[in-house]
């Protein structure tokens, strides 16, 4: 019924709420404790009981529906929301500067733990195992009272299967490792604690899905420039005379190329001047930031009688 009334294969009007009907049917009926309190109070009495947070824990639902008759392609995307996966592996990736305004691609090895190639051949089923490291373990109370609780086996791997102990098929155990090339293409412009995501290339592990494998960028600091977004900052030193009469200042930046500033004007100390277009390339692919430079005045350490002569006769106002 199930497969004749699911939305994707019937279009009929009413199919939807028919199929949800037939799911929350096989909710209650697949779980001792939610079918018993079904039969002894009907459906107002379930609902009050769940609403207190009873109802036992046998699962139910679409995806359960499918997977015990095998049907594979039907309840993925609420049997997926259910999936269990290996944790996630974070990874600094250290980065210069200047990677990060060129742009490279970085060939890495990564070894990680994959199925065991037979491991199918070490499963066989088991209505104990209720999802990957649970089992439902039944305790009598008293005489003609019992109770189901959940606990922790490793052995489960899935709802419905267990793991063979020592299996010929898988002698070294369920996972083994492997190593796996990755091209990590780190972009233009790329910034710090920014990730780059490799899905699934995680650890395996039977009844799970592999996690994610993620790479954070780490920027190195520069000897030259710092960095604000897509902004770049750099301090340059110099004398008394060039603050006065004016000058040129080259600086060479993250690629090579020079980036000369002529100041003709006085520069005062710690003056702040916008380079446009000079900055870091943006995300986006639209054009670069801006480059700011601030101008430290290095003023001389003592002057002679005649220097003091000298500056004074010219900078004194009458």
């Amino acid at each position: 019924m199930s497969l004749q009334y699911h939305p994707d294969k019937n279009k009929d009007k009413g199919a939807s709420e028919k199929f949800s009907e037939i799911a929350r049917a096989y909710e209650v009926l697949s779980d001792e404790e939610k079918r018993s309190t079904y039969d002894r109070y009907g459906e107002d009495g379930l609902k009050q009981s769940e609403a207190r947070g009873g109802g036992g824990g046998g699962g139910g639902g679409f995806g359960d529906i499918f997977e015990q008759f095998g049907f594979r392609g039907f309840g993925n995307q609420q049997q997926n929301q259910r999936e269990r996966k290996t944790p996630n592996v974070e990874m600094p990736l250290r980065m210069a500067l200047k990677q990060l305004y060129l742009g490279e691609v970085l060939e890495v090895d990564y070894v990680r733990e994959v199925l065991c190639t037979n491991w199918r051949d070490c499963t066989k089923k088991s209505n104990d195992c209720q999802g990957p490291g649970v089992k439902i373990r039944t305790q009598q109370l008293a005489p003609g009272f019992v109770q189901q609780v959940q606990v922790r086996d490793d052995t489960c791997i899935a709802r419905g299967e267990m793991w063979k102990s020592s299996c010929k098929a898988c002698p070294n155990g369920k996972t083994e490792p492997e190593k796996t090339s990755l091209t990590v293409d780190v972009t233009k412009g790329m910034r710090n604690g920014e990730p780059i995501n490799f899905e699934g290339v995680a650890d395996e592990k039977v009844g799970h899905a592999a996690g994610d494998l993620i790479f954070i960028i780490q920027e190195a600091k520069h000897d030259v420039f710092n960095r604000d977004g897509d902004n770049l900052y750099a301090t340059v030193e110099i004398p008394l005379v060039d603050a006065l009469v004016g000058f040129t200042h080259t600086i060479k930046h993250l690629d090579g190329h020079d980036v000369e500033m002529k100041v003709d004007d006085v520069t005062e100390c710690d003056m702040v001047r916008k380079v446009k277009g000079e900055g870091m390339p943006r995300r986006s692919g639209s054009g670069f930031g801006d480059l700011f430079v601030t101008f430290e005045v290095d003023f001389p350490e003592a002057l002679t009688e005649e220097q003091k002569t000298a500056i004074d006769n010219i900078l004194r106002i009458p």
